[in-house]
């Protein structure tokens, strides 16, 4: 299960992501909606352990990513 706790990222002055709390379901199909500048890749890009969040934390299974994470997820 992935979890996001109080993830919140910024570039420069820009709010990008403000204090995410999402736990992902095991075997669940969750789709990212939302206008443009929303913050829907750069929570993917934190997901997929691209780019660091600036605050809280992203666990998989309780722990934190890791590269092996990265490259047994796939995303589209």
């Amino acid at each position: 299960m992935i979890e996001l706790q109080g993830v919140t990222k910024r570039y420069d002055r820009t709010v990008a992501v403000d204090g995410i709390d999402y736990r992902f379901q095991p075997g669940k199909l969750t789709g990212f909606l939302g206008p443009n500048g929303a913050g829907k890749s750069t929570t993917i890009r934190m997901i997929m352990n691209i780019i660091a969040p600036d605050s809280g934390r992203i666990t998989a299974g309780g722990e934190p990513l890791t590269e092996d994470f990265r490259n047994r997820l796939g995303y589209l």
